[in-house]
Formats: structure tokens, sequence, C-alpha cells
């Protein structure tokens, strides 16, 4: 099994972009579970190549991407980006990914400076403790096959993500609720930069959002290959500070699957009750011929 310390560091190598010139930064890439960029790689690099761009004072507030074309895990991506916006009190950039000349990745992000306003949020829904929950060691191979299993976990290795429930891939042909919980952080102690904390989140929120749209087709999902998909757009809104190294509460649901596509939404909340992040997902979700 890999090192999960190891694997923090490899992932936050990953996404540190090199700089080309004042405005274009390139990323490497590297394989997931199915042969094409991890998604959520791509969205993060893409967020920290116009976070580079933004005075440290002005804070990742959303983020609006779509994914145009499959990434090639074998070659580095570049990322230009385009400063649309340095207002008072907002900062807007524009980022498009290219591989092998053609666009892949196309993302929209807004940074604020901090102010006070009015405050009100929707209760954390009810969990439990993320600690007494099995660790991705411990509940993968009760329900997946040993080598799809070792490779979904040396995939996941950077993070600690903790299954509320029984995932789709432990009830397969049993439709469920279309609702989906799972607990994470790294693994391991992250530097205190507030973007560094927003990118990670980033980059994990890609693992799991579509999970809910399975559950309630009792479909296992691209693991076990019973459906084949991928990630459409994705957006996500930043409310509140947060640590990615701390627990946080993925809550997510389905509110409808149609025309091939299925549609994700979650609320992301710290340990402590607060509501931290916002997103949305729509994925092609296809059974196979």
């Amino acid at each position: 099994m890999p090192d999960p310390h190891t694997a923090l560091d490899d992932l936050l190598a990953l996404l540190d972009l090199e700089r080309i010139e004042q405005d274009i930064f390139r990323g490497e890439s590297r394989s997931a579970l199915v042969p094409r960029v991890f998604g959520g790689q791509v969205a993060a690099q893409a967020l920290v190549a116009a976070g580079r761009t933004v005075p440290g004072d002005r804070l990742a507030h959303s983020l609006h991407a779509y994914f145009l074309r499959p990434g090639d895990p074998g070659a580095p991506i570049v990322y230009t980006v385009d400063r649309i916006r340095d207002g008072r009190s907002f900062t807007t950039r524009r980022v498009v990914a290219v591989q092998h000349g053609q666009p892949v990745f196309h993302l929209s992000a807004s940074f604020q400076t901090y102010e006070e306003g009015l405050e009100h949020q929707a209760d954390m829904p009810p969990a439990p403790d993320p600690e007494s929950l099995p660790t991705a060691d411990e509940m993968l191979p009760r329900h997946l096959p040993r080598e799809v299993a070792d490779r979904l976990i040396e995939a996941r290795a950077a993070v600690d993500l903790r299954y509320a429930d029984v995932p789709p891939w432990g009830s397969v042909g049993q439709p469920r609720e279309p609702r989906s919980q799972v607990w994470f952080r790294t693994n391991g102690k992250l530097a205190d930069d507030p973007l560094l904390h927003v990118v990670l989140a980033t980059y994990v929120s890609d693992m799991t959002l579509l999970d809910s749209v399975l559950l309630a087709h009792g479909r296992g999902g691209w693991a076990l290959g019973d459906v084949v998909g991928a990630s459409l757009d994705h957006a996500m809104w930043f409310h509140r500070p947060f640590r990615a190294d701390e627990w946080l509460l993925y809550d997510q649901e389905s509110p409808t699957s149609s025309g091939g596509r299925g549609l994700g939404q979650a609320r992301i909340y710290t340990q402590d009750g607060r509501l931290a992040i916002s997103v949305i997902q729509e994925g092609v979700v296809r059974v196979p011929r």
C-alpha cells in the first residue's frame, strides 16, 4: 500500500505548477482509475494557475468549469490565464487548459477581499463521527475485487476519505435513496495558505459527487464498469474559511438524471457545523451497450 504522507507530498508536487510566462503555467499529469486525467486534478491545477495571478489578500469564492476533452495522462497540460477583471473588491480570472494544441478544460474563478456581511446558513445534517468509520484500506476490499480496491486506494492515498454508508459498489443491484455522505481530510498537515486548502477541496470534490446518481439506480460505478461516464461541468462556491487537513463532511445528493447525464449537488461542512462550500456537478452517466 502507498504511504499516505508520501502520497500527499506527491499530490502537492503535482499541483505546484511551473510558471512559463507571466500568465502561462505548465502542470504534469498522471493516470487515474480510467485512462484519462482525473478531472479533479485539472480543476485544482487550473485554480492554482488563476490564484497565482491574484493578490494574496483576495480569496477564491467561486469557480465554474467545463470539461471539454479527456486529458492525456502521458502529457503535460498548459494553463493560460486571462485577467478578466481587477476591481476594488473582486478579481475574475479565466483559465484555459491545453493539451496537444486543443483545449481540454475551461475555468472561470472569482476572488474577493474579506468583508463583513449578513450571516445565515443551512444546518449541518446528522452524520456519524468520522473516527468511527472504516478507512478506505479497511472498507474497499470488502466490496471490490482486490485488484480494483488496490487501484482505488492508490488513487486516493493522499486523502483520508470515509463513507458514512455503504458506497455504490457495495450495493449493486439495490437502488437506494440518491444521497451519500463522506468525511474527508488530507493525509497530513498542510501549510496555512488559504488557496492551498481551497485547491485541495476542489481536487477531492470530483471524487464522489456522482455517487448519489449511481445509488438511485443500483449501479456500482466506474470501478466496476457497469456505467461509463465523465464529468461535464463543475461549480463550487466557497462560503467560509476551512482547512482541508481537518475533517470535512461532504453531504451529496442527486435530484435528477436523464438523457445520459446525472446531476449531483452537495454541501461541505466543517466538523463543527459551519457550511464551508456548495458544489454542483453534471456528468455523463451511461449504461454500456
